[in-house]
């Protein structure tokens, strides 16, 4: 987007949790959320002689979003307007000014899904939300971009209802991908898993239809509904930072036998032995 610098603004002085700072010299954390997923809700403002228009109804507006998004703790409307006028008095304005006011969940842990599924041994628990994957032609999954509003607001929903995380369909009605991993399934010793239509093309994803090819196992990626995923043998996910973690269970029904399904095990000895010798060296 291109844009004109206004010369006015060069020393500007901006407010990041209270601390007012140069616009140079401010700073914010590596894992807040809004930098790690665009995890925030905002409100452009506008200054009048003075007076900021509507004020009110900015500061209700802001508080249902960040409701909405399920943030643990919203300032009062007193605080925050009293930090508009702190940063205001700083900067000596007091007339045709436009405030980015931006609230962000806060600093997070880890840059994973908050709090993140344990995947282990033993499989994890899903939950389909109600939450869609966008179409192509809205926002491309090729882009690998950071807006993850859509995967968090399925991951609270998983939270809620005690899951680890949460399945998601696409526009379309069939199985994109959960909110954090890519899925598959294996129905009578075939691998199947969703087209990337509403989901990215998964690194670790690539890495087991390799793998799959090589062994021998066929695979099928297609179109998938949530009624193949619950009469399916085996369910697991796959991605960067757990590898292959086995489903146990969907929308409250048992995958399988209720264990590591061996098409799930062969393929996650098969990544472990990958992940183990190759790989580009850097430390």
């Amino acid at each position: 987007m291109l844009q004109s610098f206004d010369e006015r603004n060069r020393d500007l002085i901006v407010n990041v949790g209270g601390h007012l700072a140069h616009r140079d010299k401010a700073a914010i954390s590596p894992f807040d959320s809004a930098v790690q997923g665009g995890d925030a809700v905002w409100e452009g403002l506008r200054l009048y002689n003075g007076r900021v228009f509507r004020l009110d109804e900015h500061l209700a507006r802001l508080r249902r979003s960040a409701k909405a998004l399920a943030f643990d703790s919203v300032p009062s409307d007193e605080e925050i307007t009293h930090e508009i006028g702190r940063t205001l008095q700083a900067n000596g304005m007091t007339d045709g000014v436009h405030i980015r006011l931006t609230l962000t969940r806060g600093v997070k842990i880890t840059s994973g899904m908050d709090p993140p599924p344990v995947y282990d041994a033993a499989g994890i628990t899903l939950i389909t939300s109600s939450v869609r994957r966008a179409a192509p032609d809205s926002l491309d999954p090729k882009i690998h971009h950071n807006n993850l509003l859509t995967s968090i607001l399925a991951k609270i929903q998983a939270n809620a209802a005690g899951a680890d995380d949460a399945l998601m369909l696409d526009h379309r009605g069939f199985v994109a991908e959960t909110n954090a991993t890519n899925i598959f399934l294996v129905t009578e010793g075939v691998l199947g898993t969703p087209l990337p239509a509403a989901c990215p093309e998964g690194i670790t994803r690539g890495a087991v239809l390799e793998l799959a090819a090589g062994a021998g196992i066929a695979s099928v990626v297609g179109d998938y509904s949530l009624t193949q995923l619950y009469a399916a043998d085996e369910l697991f996910v796959t991605g960067t930072m757990g590898g292959i973690a086995p489903v146990i269970s969907l929308d409250g029904r048992q995958v399988g036998d209720g264990s590591p399904g061996p098409v799930t095990l062969r393929l996650a000895k098969l990544l472990a032995e990958l992940t183990a010798g190759t790989g580009t060296p850097v430390a």
